[in-house]
């Protein structure tokens, strides 16, 4: 058993009385349709609440008619909606969780005349592009309007059996966080100028939430710890409001990072783990009911070491959530190495708009936990994989977990195939922890795995499986243009794994996500990197919550990045480019590729007709990300 003792201690907010100090906080899934619980939206709670979490959040509830609604978002707005409220909350009961609706009003609002617009304290945009609309102000009778909406949303969430609500006032998604914040809010009015103020909407909603729901109901608010923003709010600002939030009668303060449009990362896999803490931190010695806290909190033993030095009194966790349901029990049962790690790779954040709903890279169930569920097989086979990258040790886990009889084998020493590759470029080091889980699983589940020998179809005849699954992988992409069999030109895995060395200037071809992280690898070492892309933008196929980082430290690190560059011909000089019709050249000492992959799949051809069910997945069938590459081998092997 677990010695943790702290996360699973229990804990009341307001009446409301938690059997463990963990969180899921509200977020944005895109499970829901037309404002409406989904299927979906219930399977996806339902695992997260039978994998032992205390409190969950549904996130971003309207609870005032504004116009189309995000894609996939909840709404209670009416008490049409209160039905399929009901029927979640007691299916979160039925699970053993308690659940809370985070009630928020975005910065939009519904014409007369069936359109949208967007409105706000000031007519301050947050959008980072400058071409963006702004909002329009808004007048005293809309803000009353709005504050009144606050209470009648927490009257149907009570209602529908929710323990309790929460006010949004967080990371600019709503005008709670927009009317706190002196970077939104230039009014001159009573909801202006000092932060007593500028905080007047919040507690209104607060007031109007106690009036409509109750003054008993277990109330919380949560806040960003600073925003971040030019002119917004300090951790000191928030030092300010927090006891006045307390004073208004909330029950608990959730204390969460800067606003999303903030230019300062505060998810992503370079940001390191816990680095946020210190803004709940603070919070709490300012106020004396429950704190929670949280951002970058992966692994449950750093949870507990946070709540064991009183650091705050619960801890949200969201991605993990999503990577793993089962995070709290495996936790509590101190069965660390079978969670499935997050990674912070902030796939799911980039999808967040997109009509599918909520993705994750490690676990492909996420949001589709009925279509992807694991039975157990009807008539259990003898599987082979072949590849131990991660669709191959994915395909091998699931098929194991089926009862399957499952071999993996791969030449190399090693599994985890690209992955090992993949966590070499700078502030990569949390893909590591898939490594070691996906080939821990590998030895719970009984998989024989065989290191080290060259499978051919030789090989395979000699095994006689039901079911051979190939997942060998791909190799770098050599373009066919001049000079690009030069002693000094290498391929970016060469180089990140110490097999190539580089001279001292160094272009990189291609500037997607390999040759920006290429890039980055090389610069740190002190070298003078240009990057050189044929397509009209650097690392387009990297996930926008991320891009926009890795940019910022290729920029500080002094990499040169031209786009439109067409390479024609590498020399040992250097490398010539075509832009714009006319011929470029730049200096380099090293030419490193980097402009993609193709499978491998030999031998996948070698074996077609000659064994009874043949499989391609991962890069062997196409060359994609570790995503793709996951999913592919779970679909593969929940079907045989």
């Amino acid at each position: 058993m677990s010695q943790l003792r702290k996360l699973f201690e229990p804990i009341k907010i307001g009446e409301m009385e938690l059997k463990n100090r963990i969180v899921m906080p509200a977020m944005l899934l895109g499970l829901g349709a037309d404002g409406r619980v989904t299927d979906r939206f219930n399977d996806f709670y339902a695992e997260r609440a039978r994998g032992g979490v205390g409190l969950i959040v549904i996130g971003l509830v309207p609870p005032l008619y504004a116009g189309p609604l995000l894609p996939g978002i909840v709404a209670a707005y009416s008490d049409e909606f209160i039905p399929g409220l009901r029927e979640f909350a007691d299916l979160m009961h039925e699970c053993g969780a308690k659940v809370a609706m985070q009630i928020s009003v975005l910065g939009i609002l519904a014409k007369d005349d069936g359109s949208i617009e967007m409105v706000g304290p000031s007519d301050i945009s947050v959008d980072r592009n400058p071409d963006a609309p702004k909002p329009r102000p808004l007048t005293i009778e809309e803000i009353r309007r709005i504050v009144e909406s606050y209470g009648d949303g927490a009257r149907r969430a009570r209602e529908a059996g929710f323990d309790s609500v929460e006010v949004n006032a967080i990371a600019g998604t709503g005008l709670g966080s927009h009317f706190l914040s002196a970077h939104t809010n230039k009014r001159t009015d009573g909801y202006g100028g000092d932060i007593e103020n500028r905080s007047r909407f919040l507690l209104e909603c607060v007031e109007s939430i106690k009036q409509k729901a109750g003054k008993d109901y277990p109330l919380l608010c949560r806040v960003s710890g600073a925003d971040f923003m030019e002119g917004g709010n300090t951790l000191d600002d928030t030092k300010i409001v927090a006891p006045m939030i307390e004073r208004a009668g909330v029950h608990a303060l959730n204390v969460s990072t800067g606003w999303h449009e903030a230019p300062v990362p505060f998810i992503q896999m370079a940001v390191p783990r816990a680095n946020w803490i210190y803004l709940a931190e603070e919070i709490k010695q300012a106020v004396r009911i429950p704190v929670i806290g949280g951002t970058r909190i992966p692994d449950p033993r750093l949870a507990e070491q946070i709540l064991a030095e009183g650091r705050v009194d619960m801890v949200y966790i969201a991605r993990p959530l999503i990577a793993d349901p089962e995070w709290p029990n495996k936790a509590r049962e101190g069965r660390f190495d079978d969670i499935r790690p997050c990674i912070a790779c902030s796939f799911c954040f980039d999808g967040l708009t997109e009509p599918h709903g909520i993705r994750c890279s490690v676990n492909a169930r996420a949001g589709r936990e009925a279509e992807y569920s694991i039975e157990p097989a009807k008539q259990p086979k003898k599987v082979l994989v072949i590849g131990g990258g991660p669709a191959g040790m994915e395909a091998a886990r699931v098929a194991a977990m089926r009862r399957h009889e499952v071999i993996l084998a791969d030449n190399s020493d090693h599994l985890g195939g690209r992955l090992l590759v993949a966590i070499l470029p700078p502030h990569k080091e949390e893909l590591s922890g898939l490594t070691r889980y996906l080939a821990g699983q590998m030895e719970k589940l009984g998989v024989r795995v065989r290191l080290g020998e060259e499978v051919t179809v030789r090989t395979v005849e000699e095994l006689k499986p039901d079911v051979v699954i190939v997942a060998t992988g791909a190799t770098p992409l050599v373009p066919d243009i001049p000079g690009v069999s030069g002693k000094n030109v290498a391929t970016a895995i060469d180089v990140l794994t110490g097999n190539r060395e580089v001279g001292e200037t160094v272009a990189v071809v291609g500037g997607g996500l390999v040759g920006c992280e290429t890039a980055e690898f090389l610069a740190e070492k002190g070298k003078n990197v240009t990057i050189l892309e044929m397509l009209g933008r650097i690392g387009a196929d990297i996930g926008r919550t991320t891009r926009w980082v890795t940019m910022q430290r290729l920029r500080s690190l002094g990499v040169k990045m031209e786009r439109n560059a067409k390479v024609e011909e590498i020399t040992d000089k250097g490398v010539r480019v075509s832009r714009d019709g006319a011929s470029m050249f730049f200096e380099a000492d090293s030419a490193v590729l980097a402009v993609g992959m193709e499978p491998n799949r030999q031998l996948a051809q070698e074996l077609e007709g000659k064994v009874k069910a043949l499989y391609v997945i991962g890069d062997s069938a196409e060359p994609a990300k570790i995503t793709e590459a996951i999913e592919s081998g779970l679909r593969v092997a929940r079907g045989i």
